[in-house]
């Protein structure tokens, strides 16, 4: 079966009702035939893109972990001694530290009579915090006079984990 060309047709558009020639009638995507002037293309939102599921878990996934503690440095020559006493203040900023912790100092030099290895104790020293910059921790040596000293010192746990 043969269809005319159309030439001189004339066709109505189903969006508006006016009458176009034939030739200028195109289909939109919901069936309509419409003029050329009057085409809507077909709204993306209307087909979505398909999306695949959502994984379950990451291929290298590490878990949290609690970082393990590590020896400061403080200011330089933090220790402050007062003569005649076996008390013994530390200045370091921001420490963070509560009474009864306890810290061992690491490279400390000898000052006012208290030796290195007396600063430097294996098993450390219990503190008492004073302000949220110094601390306090007593020895059994007893400096023989007044100063400020100790070099550069780490605070630090008692043990260390590599």
């Amino acid at each position: 079966m043969a269809f005319a060309k159309g030439r001189h047709s004339k066709a109505i558009s189903d969006r508006s009702g006016m009458e176009f020639p034939y030739q200028e009638m195109v289909k939109e995507w919901n069936g309509y035939l419409v003029h050329i002037s009057e085409y809507e293309q077909k709204h993306p939102q209307l087909e979505p893109k398909p999306k695949g599921s959502d994984p379950q878990g990451l291929l290298n996934a590490r878990p949290a972990r609690t970082e393990t503690a590590v020896p400061r440095l403080l200011p330089l020559n933090p220790f402050t001694l007062a003569n005649a006493s076996t008390t013994i203040t530390v200045f370091e900023p921001d420490h963070g530290r509560s009474t009864a912790d306890v810290i061992r100092f690491r490279n400390a030099t000898s000052i006012a009579n208290v030796t290195e290895a007396v600063l430097n104790l294996s098993t450390g020293y219990s503190i008492t915090k004073i302000n949220n910059n110094t601390y306090s921790f007593t020895t059994a040596t007893t400096a023989n006079k007044s100063v400020s000293g100790g070099g550069t010192v780490f605070a630090g746990p008692v043990t260390v984990e590599a």
